[in-house]
């Protein structure tokens, strides 16, 4: 049995108001922190950013626009195909704004990945080791 979930798809970065440039994003989901998922954005080799995200709440923006803090998801209809927005709020820049990206991906991979994540550990079956986390914490891990 396959312990992790991991899937490469090429999405697209949109740069100012229309323009959009193919970047590489890797999904991966591994049991022991149930709840997240990664995604790992990298154009030519170079890792562009990392996000670790609810794995529910990825679920949630492929029906309906959820988050209100540095992440915001939600379904687009683009021609012929169901795009899931992502949008992602980063450390302040110099001028005292915040770096800020918006990522398209189809929608029905992102639901082929979370699938793959279901039939690993199914929702709701989620288990977190309390005690583990705590001793790792404590031991300064």
């Amino acid at each position: 049995m396959n312990s992790f979930v991991h899937k490469t798809l090429v999405v697209e970065l949109q740069a100012g108001d229309a323009d959009r440039f193919p970047v590489l994003a890797h999904l991966s989901y591994d049991p022991s922190d149930p709840f997240a998922v990664t995604f790992v954005f990298s154009h030519d080799g170079r890792v562009l950013a990392r996000w670790q995200l609810d794995r529910e709440m990825v679920a949630d923006g492929l029906a309906r626009s959820v988050g209100t803090g540095d992440v915001r998801l939600r379904p687009e209809s683009r021609g012929v195909g169901r795009e899931l927005r992502m949008e992602f709020l980063g450390e302040a820049r110099a001028d005292g704004g915040r770096h800020h990206a918006v990522v398209f991906a189809w929608a029905e991979t992102v639901g082929d990945f979370l699938h793959e994540t279901h039939r690993l550990v199914p929702p709701g079956r989620e288990e977190v080791r309390v005690d583990d986390f705590l001793a790792d914490v404590l031991a300064g891990s």
